[in-house]
């Protein structure tokens, strides 16, 4: 089954955001997207930024265009909110980020109308239902698609990283969890979601395509559902495995991160250098890890089981990463993934306010309406 891979300037950027709308007073979810699109998205078809609806109607999702840098991309997510404010803001509606919502409840949401979610939810049920979970995707671009694998599985190594740093979910309908990223294991019970099969060359990708499709398992690439995959249409690597970034500037932190660690493997490849693996069950048990105990993790860095804490590994990385940083002009974003380190992400910050108002999750969601706002709040992180 040939799957054809689109032209793509090499380490360009974009990025996904997808935003929860909310009750102003009550913190709860709004169905209210589908009066907002009709508006919004005709109002982007002429911008970079696009503004589209998701699989609830109390999400909307927005969409860089393709950025040389990632300053770039994130100016035209920044676009996007603001445009979206122009309509929300009016209608007494606030907007928030993280991978869930801290109280509401799967049975009081409605799914969007399109055929393609009514498909979902009848084929995934319960699983279908409970999935009020948001991300964010990065996709950096790829020049040769013989690359494209080999720098998913050397990628697939940070992952627990991305997802560390990115973590924002540690309530699940009212309640505390004890996981950082709870979205990240919800998520991974749809058929297709979870970490990429050990996957080396195209061809591999194009028979498990060719396997998914024969059984029905899939209709075409874009159902693929892997915390990092192949994008065929856009020709990008995709990275699936955040949260919900709480704040644009911890968004634009986690894209640098990205971007920079693709053209850091694409150099590699370059160089005629193998590109590092790890065993499938050492990704599973990251992946555990990080969604567990969030920047608080040790997560296993090499074949022969190495473990080192998961923000001693990221400053270490960060360093190596500074002049390919520096080549992508994304210097000051990159830093700011040691300023999330040193100060904690959002499921840190979220339970502080927590605990600061006695447990009240409307709180909490308050917290998380003035970091969409304004930035991130101060964090019990030591």
């Amino acid at each position: 089954m040939p799957i054809e891979f689109a032209s793509s300037a090499r380490s360009t950027v974009g990025v996904e955001w997808e935003v929860m709308l909310a009750d102003p007073a009550t913190g709860d979810l709004v169905g209210r997207a589908p009066e907002l699109l009709s508006d919004l998205e005709s109002q982007s078809a002429s911008e970079r930024h696009t503004v589209t609806g998701e699989l609830l109607t109390n999400t909307i999702e927005v969409t860089s265009g393709v950025g040389v840098t990632v300053a770039d991309a994130v100016g035209d997510i920044a676009a996007a909110i603001a445009a979206v404010r122009r309509s929300t803001d009016p209608a007494g509606i606030e907007l928030l980020s993280a991978g869930s919502h801290p109280f509401a409840q799967w049975f009081n949401q409605r799914v969007t109308d399109k055929n393609r979610y009514h498909k979902l939810i009848e084929r995934t049920q319960w699983w279908g239902r409970n999935m009020m979970i948001w991300g964010i995707h990065v996709h950096v671009g790829v020049e040769d698609r013989a690359k494209v694998l080999p720098i998913v599985g050397a990628l697939s190594g940070f992952l627990p990283h991305l997802q560390a740093l990115s973590a924002s979910s540690p309530y699940w309908a009212g309640e505390r969890t004890g996981y950082a990223s709870n979205r990240s294991l919800v998520f991974q019970q749809l058929p297709t979601a979870g970490l990429p099969w050990p996957i080396s060359t195209w061809a591999e990708f194009e028979r498990y395509l060719e396997d998914m499709t024969r059984t029905g398992v899939m209709r075409d690439a874009s159902e693929v559902r892997w915390d990092i995959r192949p994008a065929p249409r856009w020709g990008t690597i995709e990275v699936r495995a955040c949260d919900g970034m709480s704040t644009l500037t911890e968004l634009a932190s986690v894209a640098a991160l990205t971007q920079t660690l693709v053209e850091f493997f694409s150099r590699e490849l370059d160089e005629g250098r193998p590109l590092p693996t790890l065993a499938p069950w050492f990704h599973r048990e990251n992946k555990w890890r990080a969604a567990r105990y969030g920047l608080d993790a040790r997560v296993i860095v090499d074949p022969a089981g190495s473990q080192v804490p998961v923000r001693e590994h990221l400053s270490a990385v960060l360093d190596d990463l500074q002049p390919i940083a520096r080549d992508l002009s994304c210097i000051a974003e990159l830093e700011g993934v040691r300023t999330i380190v040193r100060d904690g992400a959002s499921y840190a910050r979220q339970l502080k306010t927590a605990d600061a108002a006695g447990g009240d999750l409307r709180e909490v969601v308050q917290h998380l309406i003035r970091e969409f706002r304004a930035g991130p709040e101060s964090s019990t992180a030591e």
